[in-house]
Order: C-alpha cells, then structure tokens, then sequence
C-alpha cells in the first residue's frame, strides 16, 4: 500500500510496564501513587492515552492485584486530568519450562497461568476505556519463557472486552497475531474497525527494520487504526515512522529508559519530544476527547 501519512496523530504513554525496568532507571514508577503521577504527567504533556500495568509497590515485580489496578485508575480519575485509560490484560499467560532435557514442570518462579476470567478481572472492576489483548503466543526474550496466548483463551477474553464495552487494543507482535486479530472480527468476537498496537523489535517478534514494520502495515486493514513503536534507541525513530505510515505513536519507559546518550528520561519528556518530532513533520497531535471521537470511546465510572 502507498504511504498516506497522518497528519491528526494521538500518542500512547506505556507509563511502566512489568519488565525488570525498575532496576534501571529511578524515574520508572512503582507505587499507584507514582505510576498515577507519571500518567497524570505524560498527560499534560501531550500523551493523549495512558497504557497502564502495576507493580508491586515494594518490590517493582509486576502484579496483577485488583486493588493496585483500583488505586491507579482511581488517582487519575480523581486528577481531573482528562486522558484515555488503557489498562493492560496480558498479565497471567506467563510459561517458563525447565531445560531442554526436562522441561516439565513448569518452574514455578515466572509461571504465571490463569483463566480468562480473571485475566480480565480488573479490566471488569475498573472499566479503562481501552485494554489490551496480546493476539497470539510468542517465544519473549528468555530462553524458556513463553507468552501464551491460544485462541480459545483469545476468544474468550476478547468477548468478555467486547460485552464489557471496554475498547481491545491488539498487541500484534507478529504478523500472525494481525492474522488471527482479523479472523476475531470476521468471527464477531472484536467488533470491527479494530484498533491495533504494532510491536517492533520485542524479541522474539517481528524486528524493527522499516521492511518488516511495513509488512506488519500492509496486514493492517485499511479501515482499522493503528498505533506503532519499537523499543530502546528506536523508540524516537518509530514515531516518526508511524506517523509517516499513517498511524499513531507510542512512547514510554516500559519500552525505553533514555532521552540521549546517558541522559534516564522521565514518561513527560518521553512524550514531550513525541509531540516535537510530531509537530515538526507538520501533524496535529490530538486530545483525548478527540480520541473517544475517533475510536467511539465512552468514559464510565468504575464497577
């Protein structure tokens, strides 16, 4: 497809993720109260959607607790603050096998499987205007570890968003995720135009070369939007790339901790040198009333 660039580009804070991060940089938030202030921040200036995990408050480990997800989601609303929550659903489909020569059982340190139900238990309680739905399994980073995500699990999950009225962002990793996000539509699990999060350079994805992030475009249906980012020192780089492919930006320290070379950024400047780079190729960056407009979102007090 020809590139048609765009020129109205909203921009995704993914404010703190559940990689070991936080041992990296000291502007990675742990607490609600901090990971809520680092949104709130990002939000002024300029990110239009906050992308949401919670760590434990001690000892930075991701968690899935529904009360952490409560107070987060809480603190921003009670900001006044007026941005587009995104909370994640891809905690629980974590497999670490043993070695090679036996890899069962599973080790029970980084397994971490649950049922749909309660994967989607927070995104139940809270209601975020968006979640996300990671669209298929992946071998990531580790050696033995396996991102799960099978599609009777998809299934499930992404009906349970779709009857909530909570909006799924697609994680595509790899072009077969935008595969089977498609077949979810055709299947009306998803209701269509999807709205879809292309992930560059997450090893072991698809890498973030421009001739891979274009096959992954090229897979996106015309009618659905598409947000893009790749991580560490390709991060500024992909925003301009997505934009220039059409779609929409993603910034944050769960994908990148630098401004420079040496130099911890915060989530604010992440997003503050977004919106320059976006500016300065002549787009618009977009509000999130703006965002409800264009995607059909509806804000709505937590269950």
């Amino acid at each position: 497809m020809p590139l048609s660039m765009n020129r109205e580009v909203f921009i995704t804070c993914a404010v703190t993720g559940s990689g070991g991060t936080q041992d990296r940089s000291p502007h990675v938030p742990r607490s609600p109260g901090q990971i809520a202030d680092s949104a709130i921040a990002a939000a002024r200036a300029g990110a239009a959607v906050v992308h949401c995990h919670v760590r434990d408050p001690d000892t930075g480990a991701p968690s899935r607790r529904l009360e952490l997800y409560r107070e987060v989601t809480e603190r921003i609303r009670d900001s006044e603050t007026d941005v587009v929550l995104n909370l994640t659903a891809g905690m629980g489909g974590d497999m670490v096998f043993g070695p090679a020569s036996a890899p069962l059982p599973l080790r029970e340190a980084g397994t971490d499987m649950i049922g749909a139900a309660e994967r989607v238990e927070h995104v139940a309680r809270c209601l975020p205007e968006i979640c996300t739905l990671d669209c298929g399994t992946m071998n990531f980073a580790e050696a033995d570890y396996v991102m799960t995500n099978t599609p009777g699990m998809l299934r499930a999950m992404g009906r349970m968003m779709t009857e909530l009225g909570v909006r799924p962002e697609i994680e595509a990793f790899d072009t077969g995720h935008l595969w089977y996000a498609r077949q979810l539509v055709e299947d009306g699990i998803l209701e269509g135009p999807a709205l879809v999060q292309l992930c560059m350079g997450v090893p072991w994805g698809a890498p973030d070369d421009l001739n891979t992030f274009m096959a992954m475009v090229n897979n996106v249906p015309e009618d659905w939007t598409f947000s893009a980012f790749s991580l560490g020192r390709n991060q500024m780089g992909y925003v301009a790339a997505a934009v220039l492919a059409g779609g929409h930006v993603r910034v944050g320290l769960e994908d990148n901790l630098w401004l420079g070379k040496g130099v911890l950024a915060s989530n604010a400047q992440l997003v503050e040198r977004a919106v320059t780079i976006v500016e300065a190729m002549g787009a618009r960056v977009i509000g999130p009333a703006e965002v409800r407009e264009k995607l059909g979102l509806v804000k709505r007090a937590p269950a």
